[in-house]
């Protein structure tokens, strides 16, 4: 059962950061129980009757809320998201289960979780991988322009990763879109070594989002997180000296074959 639970470190930055959050300046808290009766968690249907692999969720208590939908976080009273949809050896579908949590803060600063289990069982809206690095569906004349090949990257060189288009070695700059819509990124790797160690920070050393991170190969996801959107976005650049700076990854040891770098909606 995949399950994820949300920790808040500051109660009250969750409750002021977000504009688009319901209006509950008058004192008072609800129940669990309350805030489950105004919930829906749906899953749509295929054709044949069983589950496919869209989640759609909403709540109207007077809450702000943020759900957790297979590990990826959204703010905000109602949520969508594809799932994905795991298939046996023998190819077939098989039932994925996911527990969708929701986490309320109530107008007076009551803090309530709420758990829907559900299942997704085939696809009925594939997910879509978006390239930014490696995209083998380019034109012929985008792939002679523009390689994107296979690359290994040294220990301590932060340009080799540095996702921008006019100061790193390889990545180009990623589009603010996807920096705002928190998007995964997913990194295909190979020949990743024993002693691979990764550092997630920006292009200026201003600030580090993870550190540490062993890689394995095949395929390894990298959360975007608001921080690193208002840090790294390129609109933010003109009105905040901490923003547009680039998201840069960094080997302390070790060293892989980067592939592509995509996501997935």
């Amino acid at each position: 059962m995949k399950k994820i639970f949300l920790i808040f470190a500051a109660v009250c930055a969750f409750v002021a950061c977000d504009p688009t959050h319901e209006d509950i300046s008058n004192a008072g808290r609800i129940t669990v129980d309350e805030l489950k009766a105004k919930t829906s968690v749906t899953v749509d249907k295929a054709p044949s009757g069983v589950n496919g692999n869209v989640i759609t969720c909403s709540t109207s208590a007077p809450v702000n809320a943020k759900w957790d939908i297979g590990g990826k976080e959204f703010i905000g009273n109602s949520a969508k998201k594809k799932m994905k949809v795991n298939w046996n050896e023998k190819g077939d579908y098989v039932t994925t289960p996911y527990t969708v949590v929701l986490t309320a803060v109530c107008p007076d600063g009551t803090v309530l979780t709420a758990d829907f289990p559900i299942n997704c069982e085939t696809i009925t809206d594939p997910l879509v991988k978006y390239y930014i690095y490696g995209d083998p569906n380019r034109s012929e004349a985008e792939k002679a322009e523009d390689p994107q090949l296979p690359f290994q990257p040294a220990a301590w060189d932060a340009a080799a990763m540095r996702f921008s288009s006019t100061e790193g070695a390889h990545l180009p700059t990623i589009p603010d879109e996807v920096y705002d819509g928190l998007k995964t990124l997913i990194f295909d790797v190979s020949d990743v070594t024993p002693d691979f160690d990764l550092k997630v920070m920006n292009g200026w050393w201003s600030n580090t989002y993870y550190d540490h991170v062993k890689w394995v190969n095949g395929l390894n996801e990298l959360q975007i997180t608001p921080t690193m959107a208002r840090e790294c976005a390129k609109k933010y650049a003109n009105d905040d000296p901490a923003g547009g700076k680039d998201l840069d990854l960094m080997l302390y040891s070790g060293t892989m074959t980067l592939k592509t770098v995509y996501y997935e909606e």
